[in-house]
């Protein structure tokens, strides 16, 4: 079921993503109502799914994670119950931070953070292309990040 949303629900959800920090005080005073009903709101938009958390956004390099990379990994079979059992495995593996099943000649793109290169082609070859059902791994690494928007992209306040 869709959420109908108003002027007011959309601008909340732009404040809070650009500052989750915020106050309610200031969030209400930013979107021009009471501090009560902004409350009330935020608490409907978050039981609605709409907001599924706060989180505080890190400098991978800063704390020493200074490779980021893709594997692009195709299966030998895309039974239902072969990328569950793919998709499970991914999840116990922390140097994945992002993982996307596609369509194409690809079946997933990993993104994967981790301190240095070694690392990298350890996971590489002791996790990812041995794991069960897995017919390909293709890598990508990145020379450096041009854009990171880490949000929905909220253009209009209906």
């Amino acid at each position: 079921m869709k959420i109908r949303l108003d002027a007011i629900d959309w601008h909340i959800l732009k404040e809070l993503q650009d500052d989750g920090r915020i106050t309610n005080v200031e969030l209400a005073r930013r979107v021009g109502i009471s501090a009560p009903p902004c409350l009330r709101r935020v608490r409907a938009l978050e039981e609605a799914g709409l907001i599924r958390g706060y989180r505080t956004l890190l400098d991978e390099k800063q704390l020493g994670y200074d490779v980021t990379a893709f594997a692009m990994v195709g299966l030998h079979s895309q039974t239902e119950a072969d990328l569950n059992a793919f998709e499970d495995r991914i999840t116990g593996w922390s140097e994945v931070r992002e993982s996307y099943m596609l369509s194409g000649e690809v079946d997933f793109l990993l993104k994967c953070v981790v301190p240095d290169l070694q690392t990298f082609q350890n996971f590489i070859i002791r996790d990812l292309t041995a794991a069960p059902n897995v017919d390909s791994v293709r890598t990508a690494l990145t020379i450096r990040q041009t854009k990171n928007a880490p949000v929905v992209p909220i253009e209009r306040v209906e």
